[in-house]
């Protein structure tokens, strides 16, 4: 088929594929939704032609997937940023990311966790050094905030999901997959090393992709004396390639923590993580001996 044809297609995968050219164009969504929104920091990243960059740039901003807003006049130069059209491509990245990591690199199983020596381990490893995006994200309280707390240290423990047993009953099949179970002991042992958290210099922030209502719900029965921040578009999963599995008709983030410094710079990454409770204590070590 013909590019010309697509534009005229019924189809909405089609005319979505007139959008999204090629691979290139994904990769650019991909980069922008991870924090780099500059034309030479973008083509050092992706290791494009300028013209073709050019090109795919102009065409994402013409489409509204991308806007443009200037950071210097005198030679004019841009930030390339995220629409509320770019926004709502997020959560296909973060599906087609799933989908890659389960069925083109690995077997196709179903899992909540990985192998330590996997791609999903190294990728995330590697965030240390990288800063978080700047997203907001809405908390069990329906407020909104960052993820990261603004001039604190702050640990950032993402789980698949935690389930108030008169709210939400478990997903289908939810203590077969690997990985999975846990989340409930992981946050009440946070509530019970809060303080300790605290003393040490360190807020507690727990994420998962569950709506708002769900983590209320949540919240309210194990009485957590922290927030929870809700995912559910995908802005953190896309913005820094987090690993995720779909159960029950919903992308959830693999269970692992990051240690978040106040320039909200990530310093320290525990994934994968066997042992929830057990994390917890590591995770308190870890505060301990880095924060002064």
């Amino acid at each position: 088929m013909k590019r010309a044809d697509l534009s005229d297609a019924d189809c909405g995968i089609a005319q979505a594929l007139g959008v999204l050219e090629d691979w290139w164009t994904f990769l650019i969504v991909r980069d922008v939704a991870g924090g780099t929104t500059r034309f030479d920091a973008l083509q050092r990243a992706l290791g494009v032609s300028r013209r073709a960059l050019t090109e795919r740039l102009g065409a994402l901003v013409a489409h509204g997937v991308l806007r443009r807003e200037a950071y210097s006049r005198h030679p004019p130069r841009y930030d390339y940023l995220l629409t509320g059209k770019g926004e709502a491509l997020l959560p296909v990245l973060v599906a087609l990311q799933d989908w890659g990591t389960r069925h083109v690199m690995g077997d196709g199983a179903l899992t909540a966790t990985a192998a330590a020596d996997s791609p999903e381990a190294r990728r995330v490893h590697q965030l240390v050094g990288h800063r978080l995006p700047a997203v907001t994200l809405t908390r069990h309280d329906g407020g909104e905030q960052a993820p990261a707390v603004p001039g604190r240290w702050t640990v950032l423990y993402l789980f698949p999901g935690a389930f108030a047993p008169d709210a939400q009953a478990l997903p289908p099949g939810w203590g077969e997959i690997p990985g999975a179970v846990g989340c409930t002991l992981e946050a009440r042992t946070y509530t019970e090393r809060h303080d300790r958290f605290r003393a040490a210099g360190a807020e507690v922030r727990g994420v998962s992709t569950q709506r708002p209502d769900q983590l209320a719900a949540f919240a309210a029965h194990a009485r957590l004396p922290y927030p929870l921040l809700s995912d559910q578009d995908g802005r953190l999963a896309a913005g820094l390639l987090l690993p995720t599995f779909r159960a029950g008709g919903v992308e959830r983030l693999k269970r692992l923590t990051l240690l978040v410094d106040p320039d909200a710079v990530v310093r320290a990454v525990q994934f994968p993580v066997t042992d929830p409770a057990g994390a917890v204590d590591e995770m308190l070590d870890l505060v301990r001996s880095r924060v002064t």
